[in-house]
């Protein structure tokens, strides 16, 4: 028998440090984002909206040449403490060639703001973007996004019921479901997280709103707690009355498993676009 256990909680959510090249992948993103946003046509482009009072409350919302198909909402990563829309633009390639409207969020980080606070934010930013888009709605966050996208279909969710039913499916992208080991990395002495709102934003200790259909995807190269999370809300979600699957991508670690997201034949895209 095996027995596994964690004492270096810092370490076994620490990313870059085991990616080769880890700390340039930001600059990669932006600079992939940037010339993303320079090649679509300024009529399909609407940039910065504003969804809320905060400065961090903007969004990017990107047209296919025809009128949208549905509404894809990505929500991206950093832990809630870095990051914002304007790095992971490139990602709307491929729901856009399948004719799908695509809106990148930005939202207020930590220590401004607390996890619950941004849940809050990512619900007002989703709601603001399916005024502007009809049809069904899909999902898709990476890392803490992973986290907010499947908060967004639990039980609790602070989106309103009409939102909720044009929710085809999410997928969470390296996704944290259960918040409470954050609680032992130095990285809480900016999330703030105590034992009441662990348990209030954890997605694994809570129900999934009626007919959730969800998809865990994960890198199989990523750190092992994160294919232990990606696992756990799959079980778990679909033994409270959830439709879940649980992917493990080969060859991808944490900064490139996004990258199914930019080509419209990738199965990670075919995947989040299935009604």
């Amino acid at each position: 028998m095996l027995e596994r256990t964690i004492t270096d909680w810092d370490d076994a959510y620490t990313n870059a440090a085991y990616i080769p090249g880890g700390d340039s992948w930001p600059e990669r993103w932006a600079a992939q984002a940037a010339r993303f946003r320079e090649s679509i046509q300024a009529s399909r482009a609407e940039l910065d909206l504003a969804y809320g009072e905060g400065p961090r409350n903007r969004l990017d919302l990107f047209r296919p040449e025809r009128s949208p198909k549905g509404l894809v909402v990505f929500i991206h990563g950093g832990y809630w403490l870095k990051f914002d829309k304007s790095y992971w633009s490139h990602l709307a390639a491929g729901p856009l060639a399948h004719g799908f409207a695509v809106a990148l969020p930005s939202y207020t980080l930590c220590p401004q703001n607390r996890i619950s606070g941004i849940t809050a934010e990512v619900a007002r930013a989703i709601a603001f973007a399916a005024e502007r888009v009809a049809g069904p709605i899909f999902l898709a966050g990476h890392s803490a996004g992973g986290h907010l996208v499947t908060r967004m279909i639990s039980a609790t969710s602070p989106l309103a019921l009409e939102i909720q039913e044009r929710i085809a499916r999410t997928v969470s992208i390296s996704g944290l479901h259960d918040l409470r080991p954050l609680m032992m990395t130095a990285m809480n002495e900016g999330l703030r997280l105590d034992d009441a709102e662990a348990l209030a934003e954890s997605p694994a200790l809570l129900r999934p709103m009626p007919k959730a259909r969800l998809i865990a995807w994960v890198g199989a190269a990523e750190r092992s707690e994160f294919l232990r999370q990606n696992a756990l809300i799959a079980n778990i979600w679909v033994g409270l009355g959830a439709s879940t699957a649980a992917v493990v991508e080969p060859d991808r670690h944490h900064f490139n498993i996004v990258d199914g997201l930019i080509e419209a034949d990738h199965p990670l895209t075919r995947t989040l676009l299935t009604e």
